[in-house]
């Protein structure tokens, strides 16, 4: 019986079925199937427009062909001309020994091979090629599926060999209840091969993805409704916090008032944390929005409520900037227990890797008794040494930095299933919240805390010395009003990659080298930290000036020093990496200078420009670069000096990632299983699929009256894959 699991190798010649393991993977019947056209030929083909070194899959027909002996040597070569009805090209067999017989005027076939040129005209030298008729096998079909090459095979031999095994297949397991496919009017599993792999026209090709575009989505929400599921059957204890305490003594101090969103979300978070489930929430926002005051009144209340916070950061330099603030924040409320503490306090611990044994020691003996209420720590905190009296509540900063046996570990370590609140600077649009953080419950943050000021963003071209100059006299004269200012670069030193310390969930957009993308260098090196560092101390508008240095690969107490000597305005201007991009706040800095802006994503761009403005005066951020005013990376800089609609950039960034990129996919070196579905374009499949799946986990949590729809969820559900699917 002919099954999805049956070796390639019992249908397959031997050459073809080797060929298809060793370069595509494909090993079994279901392997090959799922191998799908990357794109379709018609019957009708345009010869026209074709330029050298182009590589082309053409329809025609052989309009003239002679053989004739060559001078320079024996044999003979073939010279014909096929023809689309409109357009002729040239094609050459140097041998016409086993050519001269099929290529007969009249006959047609698929021709591949990359265009050379020859007297000043297009041609294909030996391409290779397959007539129609044997190609038909007495079946005509107006589109002919190309797929992506598997070796040396031609196009045809693999479209030949799909074929052929799908010929053989009656039927195949269909993973979307008949319910939901005669609801969404959706084609078999079996009828949708068939309109991928042999369709007769266009309009089976869209029934045959939009079917299989519904199916992504709904395996997709199947795993997030299952997550879901499992997360609301877990019991916990509730944490409220208590009159008079810890909360309300935070918020009596607090020297401004909390925006409207602010209040409605911390409200939620009160409700929520107060259940017998643990929560499971997203908490997103602009830029500057708020959201540290508002997790920090979330690990207060459970604090109150006699249990502790852990807040997991993914570097060092934002954890200690995560202690910081909170400690200045608390003031006395963070000395519980020491003198001249507040009675009701707690202590604010910060646990990282490189802390020395003693400090270590120290701070996990406050951890372990429950001294400290609120833990803020890296990958340090999930080390199996760290005890906590009773983890109530986890922060996860920048969450796409972690996967999900990290955030586990630090689950686990609860007395009681903790609750988690997952925080992102990144606006999230609509359908990538439902794909990617579809098991979390979503709240967000859109409004600025009142005296935030607008930051003006400029463009500005390296081969304008003139105006490269003016941006260095206007960190001069902010320098001069008392203020400060960041400079960032791509990389560390000369001879370092760029882009080392760039998030990972966002690579570098692919225009990003300026024309790399089309095989030309970038017109010059990228700049780096320690390059750049020596240019300015020698420019002479910046003359007095006291520079910085942060990178990622400066000893701990080192970067906690610059930045800390940084925040206390004993630098003026800090030339800085990446590490600098999320939660760093220096309420004084109000010039920010990228330096080759367009190496970086649009909401990289956006986050560290959120670096300046933050003390009440106007913030300045200029994009240096020398990307070509109308090339891609030049208008996506324009389009980030356009707006500070965060939501805006996300959206524009994600149209300009690949999917894998969005899902996260990259990080693990798989490509993304969604080979049909986008989710910025497909909303309303999403929305769909995810009332359906969602109302198939309701009706039946585990899925056992669909068993082939269970094993299809569970097989999409291995540790990478569970990782990336949370991941932003």
């Amino acid at each position: 019986m002919l099954t999805e699991s049956t070796p390639l190798a019992k249908l397959l010649p031997a050459k073809e079925a080797k060929k298809f393991a060793s370069d595509r993977g494909l090993v079994t019947v279901g392997d090959l199937l799922a191998f799908w056209p990357r794109r379709y030929r018609s019957r009708e083909s345009d010869l026209g427009g074709l330029t050298p070194g182009e590589f082309v899959v053409a329809v025609a027909e052989v309009k003239t062909a002679q053989t004739r002996r060559m001078k320079n040597r024996r044999g003979a070569m073939l010279e014909a001309v096929i023809t689309d009805g409109t357009h002729d090209l040239g094609v050459t067999f140097f041998s016409a020994w086993g050519h001269e017989s099929k290529l007969r005027p009249g006959a047609r076939g698929i021709f591949a091979g990359t265009v050379s040129e020859f007297n000043r005209k297009p041609q294909l030298a030996h391409p290779g090629y397959t007539l129609l008729d044997d190609f038909d096998k007495g079946e005509r079909k107006d589109l002919i599926p190309i797929y992506l090459s598997v070796g040396n095979l031609h196009t045809w031999t693999v479209t030949e060999c799909v074929r052929t095994v799908l010929d053989m297949v009656d039927d195949a397991p269909d993973v979307i209840p008949e319910e939901v496919r005669g609801r969404r009017n959706l084609l078999s599993r079996i009828d949708a091969l068939r309109g991928i792999h042999t369709p007769n026209s266009w309009p089976e090709v869209e029934a045959a993805r939009h079917r299989l575009r519904y199916e992504e989505a709904f395996l997709l929400q199947l795993v997030l409704a299952r997550r879901r599921a499992e997360t609301a059957a877990i019991v916990t204890q509730g944490r409220e916090a208590r009159p008079g305490g810890l909360l309300d003594a935070f918020d009596a101090r607090i020297p401004f008032e909390l925006t409207a969103g602010q209040v409605e979300v911390s409200d939620t978070l009160q409700a929520e944390l107060a259940r017998p489930t643990p929560m499971h929430r997203l908490l997103q926002g602009e830029v500057g929005s708020g959201k540290t005051v508002v997790a920090l009144r979330a690990m207060l209340t459970v604090v109150d409520a006699g249990g502790q916070a852990a807040l997991l950061a993914p570097t060092e330099v934002l954890a200690t900037q995560h202690h910081h603030s909170i400690t200045r924040m608390l003031g006395d409320l963070a000395e519980g227990g020491l003198l001249g503490g507040s009675t009701i306090g707690t202590r604010v611990a910060l646990l990282t890797g490189s802390q020395s044994t003693a400090e270590r020691r120290r701070t996990l003996l406050d951890v372990a008794s429950g001294q400290a209420g609120i833990v803020v720590g890296t990958h340090a905190l999930l080390q199996d040494k760290v005890d906590f009296a009773d983890l109530a509540l986890v922060v996860v900063d920048e969450q796409h930095r972690f996967g999900v046996e990290q955030r586990d570990a630090l689950r686990g370590k609860g007395v009681h299933p903790p609750h988690v609140l997952v925080m992102t600077a990144t606006p999230i649009p609509r359908t990538v919240a439902m794909t990617v953080f579809g098991d979390l419950e979503t709240s967000t943050l859109r409004e600025l805390p009142a005296g935030r000021a607008p930051i003006t963003t400029s463009v500005i071209p390296e081969d304008r010395p003139e105006w490269v100059e003016r941006s260095w006299l206007k960190i001069a004269d902010e320098v001069r009003r008392g203020r400060q200012a960041y400079v960032v670069c791509p990389r560390i030193g000369d001879e370092d990659p760029a882009g080392e310390e760039m998030y990972a969930a966002e690579s570098p957009p692919a225009d990003s080298a300026g024309d790399a993308s089309e095989g030309q260098e970038p017109a010059r090196p990228l700049h780096s930290v320690l390059s750049v560092l020596d240019r300015l101390a020698a420019t002479p508008a910046l003359a007095g000036l006291r520079l910085g240095l942060l990178h990622g690969r400066l000893p701990t107490e080192d970067k906690a020093a610059v930045m800390s000597d940084f925040a206390r305005g004993e630098i003026d201007l800090l030339v800085s990496t990446t590490v600098i991009e999320v939660g760093v706040d220096v309420p004084n800095a109000t010039v920010m200078v990228v330096m080759d802006a367009d190496r970086f994503g649009v909401s990289q761009l956006h986050q560290l420009r959120g670096r300046v403005g933050r003390g009440g005066a106007p913030g300045t951020c200029i994009l240096m670069t020398s990307a070509a005013p109308d090339s891609p990376a030049g208008e996506r800089l324009r389009a980030v000096a356009r707006t500070s609609d965060g939501f805006a950039l996300a959206r524009l960034d994600l149209t300009q990632r690949r999917e894998g990129d969005i899902l996260g996919a990259a990080q693990h070196g798989r490509r993304t299983q969604l080979e049909f579905l986008h989710v910025l374009e497909h909303e309303d499949i999403i929305e769909a699929a995810r009332e359906d799946a969602f109302a198939l986990v309701e009706a039946d949590p585990a899925l056992t009256g669909h068993p082939e729809l269970r094993a299809a969820v569970d097989a999409r559900v291995d540790a990478e894959q569970a990782a990336y699917l949370e991941r932003g």
